[in-house]
This record gives structure tokens, sequence and C-alpha cells, in this order.
């Protein structure tokens, strides 16, 4: 397993649309075993292929559950809202105000390509719809209500920081 650097805002590779996964081999087990461990080491709650500049459909969550791992995912049905902060791994230091589905149904591949269905509400949800947003070349910002400013931003640590 290996790091992986994060591709930032900016790089064309995160507007691009990625490719499915049609061979499910030690290649593509490599990708998601670097993809889970770079997540984890910037405390990140999912990670994109193409946000480690690699255009293929595949995604990592771990919402403190353990290690989710999609390929070729798809939102099947969502329902309800859930209005929160949301920030990026490949946006660093941003945050904004974010409207998600309270509930999403993804159904994927696992890494051997045996069909599975993912069902997540709350954090679990957010996640599932940002990373899948991410293999259409679509970064959180684009359907923020509205980024947070630096003292926004600040009060909101202030206030982690006390509970």
């Amino acid at each position: 397993m290996a790091i992986r650097n994060i591709v930032k805002e900016g790089d064309e590779v995160l507007r691009k649309v990625s490719k499915p996964v049609v061979r499910f081999d030690e290649k593509l087990w490599t990708l998601l075993d670097d993809m889970a461990q770079t997540m984890h080491e910037a405390n990140g709650v999912g990670l994109a292929a193409p946000q480690v500049g690699i255009l293929r459909r595949v995604v990592v969550i771990d919402v403190g559950e353990g290690v989710i791992e999609l390929i070729n995912p798809q939102v099947i049905s969502s329902a309800g809202e859930n209005v929160g902060t949301e920030g990026c791994l490949s946006i660093p230091g941003e945050w904004g105000i974010v409207a998600r589905p309270e509930k999403a149904a993804v159904k994927a591949q696992d890494r051997d390509g045996n069909e599975i269905v993912v069902e997540g509400e709350g954090l679990l949800a957010r996640a599932l719809c940002h990373e899948i947003d991410h293999l259409e070349g679509k970064l959180f910002r684009d359907i923020a209500q509205r980024m947070l400013s630096a003292e926004e931003l600040e009060q909101l640590e202030e206030q982690g920081s006390e509970e």
C-alpha cells in the first residue's frame, strides 16, 4: 500500500467524467488499498479515483464503520434532504453549505466485480453522493448554497473543540 498524492482544485482531471471499470484485477485492488490508506492519512471520509489522478469509477468511503469500496457506483434512490457543512480533500481549508439527500441507496460492484447495494443515511448518504459527484467531474462548491467565510469556519472549529 502507498499514500497517493491528492489532486487539488484547478487540476483538469477533477472536471472530467470517469470511465467505467471493466477489469477487476490486482491493479484495481492496489488502487483501492492505496486510496483507503490515502483517505485515512488525510483524515477524510471519502475519496474518489479522480482525486488521485485516475479517471476510473472507483470510490472508497469510511464514516467510522470501516472502509466501503464501490466500483462503478450509481445512486438508485434517494429521499429527504440534509443541509449541512461539506468540505473536500481536493479543496483543502474550504467548506460550504450543501443540500444532499438524507438517505441514499447506491448500486455498485465490489473489488471482485460482484454487484452490491449500499444504503446510507446522514453522513454516509452525503459521502456517497459527494464521491459519486467526483466521478461526474463535479465538486461540492458547484452545488453549495454558499461557501463559508474564514470567520464562520473559525467559529465552527471553536464549537467543535468545545464539545
